[in-house]
């Protein structure tokens, strides 16, 4: 028992000094790392709106009960325009007192300020304009970003991918020539981060007027990756 015992851990030394070596070898092997980067442009097809109503009274039972009232009126406005239940939710529902400006002493309490705010999902973002001013025609007056995104960039991010790693080889082609040596194949490569979809968000103030439509531009937005590319290199022959 013991000779095989010493049989078997001999074998295995063996079968693990070429593993080794491989790793020796890939230590050794002349490399040249570099990062590249890719980014695609796209138009936007989904926003987002934040929006809701901010009410004052003196007690904190009439602030919430008049805010209640108001916020119930503009999400009826957002069905019977069409958005659906699943692209409304709450993000922000507060309760606050308001104290007496500039009042030396102890604060006195003057009133509060109920507010709620929802965030909506708008899928045709040519209709945000129209969201908007829906909103307020319904008594909405605490209406703040909006945020442009694409709603599936995988695709999109696929391509700044290509783009990434063909960016990577040009610059490291670019030091092999001026270091007089020849590319060989890549060894490793590896993402930066999560993928970077760069969104916007623009602040709308309130129509001055009922009739005056909210002017909106949607651009295009910019989704971008970034990859470390290390790549073998052969001494010139």
């Amino acid at each position: 028992m013991i000779i095989r015992s010493i049989l078997l851990a001999a074998l295995a030394a063996s079968a693990a000094v070429p593993a080794l070596a491989d790793d020796i070898a890939r230590q050794d092997t002349p490399a040249i790392t570099v990062s590249g980067e890719g980014s695609v442009q796209a138009p936007p097809d989904l926003a987002q709106i934040d929006a809701g109503v901010a009410s004052d009274a003196k007690t904190a039972r009439e602030a919430a009960e008049a805010n209640n009232g108001a916020m119930a009126k503009v999400l009826q406005a957002l069905k019977t325009a069409g958005i659906a239940d699943k692209d409304i939710q709450t993000s922000r529902l507060s309760l606050q007192p308001q104290y007496a400006p500039n009042r030396p002493g102890q604060a006195s309490v003057t009133g509060y300020r109920a507010s709620n705010r929802v965030t909506i999902k708008v899928h045709d973002v040519a209709k945000v304009a129209n969201v908007i001013d829906t909103v307020v025609g319904a008594g909405a007056n605490d209406v703040g970003n909006v945020f442009f995104s694409v709603a599936e960039p995988s695709k999109l991010l696929d391509q700044a991918r290509e783009k990434a790693v063909a960016d990577a080889r040009r610059k490291a082609e670019i030091y092999a020539k001026a270091a007089g040596v020849t590319l060989g194949q890549p060894l490793n490569i590896a993402e930066d981060g999560a993928p970077t979809p760069v969104f916007r968000a623009k602040t709308f103030a309130a129509p001055m007027a009922a009739g005056a439509p909210t002017p909106v531009a949607q651009g295009e937005e910019t989704l971008s990756i970034t990859v470390s590319v290390t790549w073998a290199i052969k001494p010139p022959q």
